[in-house]
């Protein structure tokens, strides 16, 4: 495949085409698994030697281009999503400033206060969903942190709007895991970096845990270049099994996206109108606060929804009474996951204690909504 050809082509043909070996005779279809940790040695000035196993590896490769073309940039991998979050925030020193949503990943959250404490850095939080608001908080911000929907509220933000008018010289993240670049290209509206937790719906199959930054073309600050360097130097990489089996869950992503989230749209609403369900956040239901936003700057709602619950004893109720709904503290598997995010210690205080969050996996939706009817019928 050429660069112009993944330009060209539409997301779903990309996420099944790119990263392929070159088409010459009895060639494997699919990049081979490639457990190298050294490498035959090659001329200092041959520009494709890998070198050593901590520099490079042809199954990270293949994937690393597969995903970056699918967000139109330059892709990195590493050994997990905090992994890769980490090697963003690792490129900011003593005394930033960074806005992060007020409500975000609590490992991000962790991340950031972490460095409040050995570093002085200084971090603000606002709503993302108020476009005002949060740009009115960026001002003076070197780094700009973005969730689109949010971890696990499933707010929206106007990413666009966001991006046009922030400060020159800021940085902009945008954590694309919920939405995939199926759904959304920030890096087409404005962002530096996209960062993905690949285990959870890039992957697919909760088998492998690996994470990617996706870096801008046009990159003044030559983040990919120092992301790189960061790497080789730190030693975050993805193994070779991880990034195979990534890499092979990704070519089912357009299908498995597809699936999962009509049936997201049909048991969102079914909740939606359940009494036992205090509020219902899925950016597909019109009257949700983020519909509006999704519609116009999403190609789709996701596959990701949140429920509330009277209290955190009803909602661990429920949850003890389904049976194919899988307890869990993952998401984005062809498994329909779901957890109770409060019960985690480190959880923003801001989670209601109530909320369920939802992973919509790729089950025959009528069974998925009979277990969830079932154990909602057991809290009366």
């Amino acid at each position: 495949m050429t660069d112009s050809s993944a330009a060209r082509w539409r997301p779903e043909t990309v996420a099944v085409a790119a990263g392929r070996p070159a088409r010459v005779p009895d060639a494997p279809l699919n990049q081979p698994l490639v457990p190298a940790a050294t490498y035959v040695g090659a001329p200092a000035t041959d520009p494709t030697a890998i070198g050593y196993g901590r520099y490079g590896n042809p199954g990270w490769q293949a994937l690393e281009q597969a995903i970056g073309d699918l967000e139109g940039g330059r892709c990195l991998t590493y050994g997990s999503g905090m992994a890769a979050g980490s090697a963003i925030l690792d490129l900011f020193g003593p005394g930033t400033v960074v806005l992060r949503p007020a409500h975000c990943y609590l490992g991000v959250a962790a991340a950031m206060a972490q460095r409040v404490e050995r570093h002085g850095w200084t971090v603000r939080e606002a709503d993302p969903a108020d476009a005002e608001a949060f740009l009115a908080a960026a001002r003076g911000a070197d780094l700009i942190w973005l969730e689109s929907p949010t971890n696990p509220m499933i707010e929206v933000a106007d990413l666009a709007a966001i991006a046009a008018a922030r400060e020159p010289g800021s940085t902009l993240v945008v954590d694309n895991t919920f939405a995939t670049p199926l759904l959304q290209r920030p890096l087409e509206l404005g962002a530096d970096l996209v960062l993905h937790s690949a285990t959870k719906i890039i992957s697919g199959h909760s088998d492998a845990l690996l994470g990617a930054v996706v870096a801008a073309n046009s990159d003044d600050h030559d983040h990919y270049g120092r992301l790189e360097a960061g790497r080789r130097l730190g030693g975050a990489i993805p193994g070779s099994l991880e990034t195979y089996l990534v890499l092979r869950g990704l070519r089912t992503l357009p299908v498995r996206l597809a699936a999962a989230q009509a049936s997201a749209m049909i048991l969102a609403g079914r909740l939606h109108d359940h009494p036992a369900v205090l509020r219902v956040r899925y950016p597909g239901l019109a009257d949700d606060p983020g519909h509006a936003r999704a519609t116009a700057g999403m190609a789709g709602f996701g596959t990701l929804l949140s429920i509330e619950l009277a209290d955190a004893a009803t909602a661990d109720r429920f949850i003890d009474a389904l049976g194919l709904w899988v307890f869990a503290t993952s998401l984005g598997g062809v498994e329909s996951m779901l957890e109770r995010r409060r019960r985690w210690p480190g959880e923003l205080p801001t989670v209601p204690p109530g909320l369920i969050r939802m992973s919509v996996g790729v089950e025959h939706v009528e069974d998925l909504w009979a277990d969830l009817d079932q154990a909602l019928a057991a809290l009366d």
